[in-house]
């Protein structure tokens, strides 16, 4: 059992005991148990294939989980962990005929099942620097400027829990500041983010490992 020291700032914790996972008949990990909770990080760490990617992705819901259970205590009641989690993986997932400004609206929307308001989207634009680009179609966009239109669904819906696959993956220095400044903000109100991630992130974090053999708690 892994375990953040840090107190919860807003009652939020996630909570996973012995959780086992299994894809394509093959046991990615088993036994995994570790606690967060809310203004707290934890980085997944390990060579490709250990399973970091499919945890992720097992707490947003897109994995069942095989054996184990899986907890959100203090977020909201008889909600489901995937409806209270931003989830960012490898890919992007934007319109490319649609405007940077039409494609966070759309995701806003989505995310929130209601309008949002165009201040809102200005600023999670304004955030990851994009608002100039706001009526720019998304075709024309650099592989890191995608990136960080993805990102401003981060800042353009609040959700207690992020779950992070490579975050600064095509993102320039400034890009990475920026994606940085996002988290810390998060963490600072409360919130709780899982990254997967090779770069060290400048924030207090525990460190999770993943091995072809399981997993282990760093030291």
């Amino acid at each position: 059992m892994s375990s953040l020291e840090k107190p919860a700032l807003s009652g939020l914790e996630l909570t996973a005991q012995s959780l086992a996972c299994v894809r394509g008949g093959r046991r990615v990990f088993q036994g995994l148990s570790f606690k967060v909770p809310g203004g707290a990080a934890m980085a997944l760490r390990g060579p490709n294939g250990v399973g970091k990617s499919s945890l992720l992705r097992l707490v947003a819901g897109l994995v069942p989980v095989e054996r184990g259970t899986l907890t959100l205590s203090g977020g909201k009641a008889d909600t489901p962990i995937a409806e209270q989690a931003h989830y960012l993986g490898h890919l992007d997932a934007l319109k490319p005929a649609l405007s940077v400004e039409e494609n966070l609206s759309f995701w806003a929307r989505f995310l929130s099942n209601a309008p949002t308001e165009p201040e809102q989207i200005d600023a999670a634009l304004d955030a990851v620097g994009l608002i100039d680009l706001a009526a720019l179609p998304a075709r024309y966009l650099s592989a890191g400027q995608r990136r960080r239109l993805a990102l401003a669904r981060l800042a353009a819906i609040k959700r207690p829990l992020w779950l992070l696959d490579e975050p600064t993956s095509a993102l320039d220095t400034e890009g990475q500041d920026r994606l940085f400044k996002l988290i810390g903000a998060h963490l600072q109100s409360g919130g709780i983010a899982l990254a997967a991630t090779h770069v060290d992130l400048p924030f207090t974090v525990e460190t999770l490992s993943l091995a072809p053999a399981g997993w282990e708690r760093a030291a």
